[in-house]
Order: structure tokens, then sequence, then C-alpha cells
């Protein structure tokens, strides 16, 4: 049965006065988590936006017990606090709550390791597409052409693609999700928690600080990275890749959303508004990324790959 939000108790997920910006993709993501796995959950939480709003006090804005840690162990500590967890026979999920640039820059080798000693934990990057918390610098995982701190004309280089990474590590479930569709993260999360071993989920969380757009439009941004292709919703487990349901729609050029739509309401990108040829290279970056989709999906698919050779040289 699909989830359904209003199934769920009314209760407080998070803690109000805490010191998350209007919008914040965060608490949202969070509130998921917590309603998805319940109680018996531990956060790993290095430096970042989410380390703010639990305001580095015994009293957190946030409803979970937490571990904070500098930027570059949160995988590691985590890892020895499941082993800790295990050798005291405590059943209790243990999660890193990471951005992307605690986890695509800085806390990468920590991650890296963590998974290729497929660690039984959950590594969940809740990516903004900056350095939000220190004054919206680029991180490898800002887009193309987007504005930063940093990149005052707009961010050359591609985005850095880390569920595809995650993929080589050969771990037993990688996923994508986005606070804009809550059911389908909630739904991985459960997934996650029942698989032993190293779980990476990448959650795509448009900031209204950093990328400059109205607070209330936050999961309405969300759902247009979907829908534009940009962002693709899928799972890897255990050798099979998936294209989740609210992306499956969008995965053909003529159907998909126009990319302007998505960047048009975002201030990040209004250097890129100027220049048409420039938007190209994010459709060059949508695409791209969907190649990536369709070879490991026919790979870990054989007969359908079969049929689809078949269909291609007749």
């Amino acid at each position: 049965m699909p989830v359904r939000l209003s199934d769920f108790p009314r209760v407080r997920y998070g803690m109000p006065g805490n010191a998350a910006c209007p919008g914040c993709p965060e608490t949202m993501g969070l509130r998921y988590v917590k309603m998805a796995l319940g109680d018996n959950v531990v956060l790993v939480i290095p430096a970042g936006c989410s380390s703010v709003i639990q305001g580095y006090t015994p009293k957190s804005g946030i409803n979970f017990p937490i571990l904070n840690i500098v930027f570059a162990s949160a995988a590691s500590a985590a890892s020895g606090m499941q082993a800790a967890f295990e050798s005291q026979g405590k059943d209790t999920t243990v999660i890193v709550w990471a951005g992307d640039g605690g986890t695509g820059d800085i806390g990468f080798q920590a991650m890296s390791g963590a998974a290729e000693r497929n660690d039984n934990i959950i590594y969940i990057c809740a990516d903004n597409e900056a350095y939000m918390n220190t004054g919206i610098q680029r991180s490898s995982l800002t887009p193309y052409g987007a504005w930063t701190t940093t990149t005052w004309t707009g961010k050359k280089e591609h985005k850095k693609n880390i569920p595809m990474i995650m993929i080589a590590h050969d771990v037993p479930y990688v996923a994508t999700a986005t606070v804009g569709y809550p059911q389908d993260f909630i739904d991985k999360l459960r997934k996650a928690a029942k698989i032993k071993g190293f779980k990476y989920i990448h959650l795509l969380a448009p900031d209204p600080v950093g990328w400059k757009f109205d607070p209330s439009l936050t999961a309405k941004l969300g759902q247009l990275a979907v829908q534009t292709g940009l962002f693709p919703l899928y799972e890897y487990e255990n050798g099979k890749l998936t294209v989740s349901v609210f992306s499956r729609l969008y995965r053909k050029p003529e159907k998909r959303v126009p990319i302007i739509e998505y960047i048009k309401v975002q201030g990040r990108y209004a250097q890129l508004m100027k220049d048409p040829e420039k938007i190209k290279g994010l459709e060059e970056e949508i695409e791209r990324q969907w190649k990536w989709i369709d070879v490991l999906e026919k790979s870990s698919n054989p007969s359908n790959a079969a049929s689809q050779i078949i269909k291609e040289n007749k």
C-alpha cells in the first residue's frame, strides 16, 4: 500500500523554536525520517545547517538523539556507534545526516571507507547544493550555472554525481529522493532500514536562502527538479536499478517540464537566464544523467537489454 501522510499521528517530529530558516528543507526531511523510522534512531550530524538547527545544546530543536561530529568523521563515527550497539545486542538504526559539502567533499573519504566495509548504517546526504551554513560557497555538488558567493558568474563545472559513485562501491542499496515527494522518501527509508549493510540515500533539499526563491516553494522546487528530469528518482538494490514511479513519466525529453520553469524562480540562476546558450549546459546534464540510468537499468535487467538490442537492430 502506498504511504499516505494523513495516516501518520499528529505529533511533533521537530521541536518549536529552532534556528531553521523559513521553508527549510532539512527540517522537512528530518520530520520524514522520524515518520518513517520512529524513535529507535540515532543521528550523526557533522557541521552544517542541521547542526545549527538543533543548536549544539542539550535541548535540541530536532526530536532525535544526536551526535555532533566534525565534517570529516561523520561516517566513521556512525560506523563505530553501530558496532557498539551491535556488541550490546541493540537493534538501533544509525543514520548519518550530512550536507553536500560534508558528503561529496570533506566527508567523502570516511563515507567511501564505510561503504567499502559495508558497515550497517544509513547515510543520507541532504543536498542543498552549496555550503549554505558558512555563507553559500560552491561545493562539488553545486550545479552548472548556479550562483554562489564563490561563483559569481555561475559555476562552470557540472555537479558531481554522488549516487552513481556510491553505486560503483557495490553497496546493497542506493536511492535518490526529494522533500517534494515525501511518500517516496519515506518508502525508501523504510526499505533501507530493513537491509543489512551500507545504504545511501541522496535527498535533494531546495534551499530558499541559497537558491533565492520564495520559502513557500520548497516542496514545489523539489517536484520541478524531478519533472524537468534534472533530478531523477531511482533505487539501486543489490545490482538492479529501478526508476521510481514519480520519475518514470519524465524520462523522455518530450514528456518533461521545460527546464526554464525550474530555473526562472531561482535567483541563483539570474546570470544563466541572460544567456540562453548556457541553459544548454543544464540540459546536457539532464541527458547525461539519464544515459547513465539507461545503461545501468539495461545491465541490471539482461532480458530487457537483449530485447532492446534486437529492437535497435531491426
